[in-house]
């Protein structure tokens, strides 16, 4: 099995929708670490898994330096932005989405 980790970071803001009251409904930015790990039996055409710009590409052009409740289709909490990477990600297993120091989401294929 060849195995592969991606490592970026993403800047952006969001604010979220809860049922209680948080400081996190309001509007605020992040500078997320992305770990996006992925895996094949079988190398492509080219000697790889995925090609770690294509993962950077497909994740960064599309949130970075953005509003992200303008950009997805979800409540933008590190855990749908986790499963929406992973739903991207061809060959993807698992990712991670630190959001500041000590808070990490991961979303792992089963």
């Amino acid at each position: 099995m060849y195995k592969i980790k991606k490592t970026f970071e993403i800047a952006g803001s969001h604010c979220l929708d809860l049922d209680y009251e948080s400081k996190c409904k309001n509007i605020h930015g992040h500078n997320w670490i992305i770990d996006v790990y992925c895996q094949s039996e079988k190398l492509d055409q080219n000697g790889m898994v995925v090609d770690f710009s294509q993962i950077k590409k497909d994740v960064s052009n599309k949130l970075d330096h953005t509003h992200l409740n303008d950009i997805l289709p979800f409540n933008p909490t590190a855990e749908n932005i986790a499963k929406w990477i992973h739903d991207k990600i061809k060959n993807c297993y698992r990712v991670s989405v630190q959001e500041s120091t000590g808070n990490v989401a991961e979303y792992i294929s089963s």
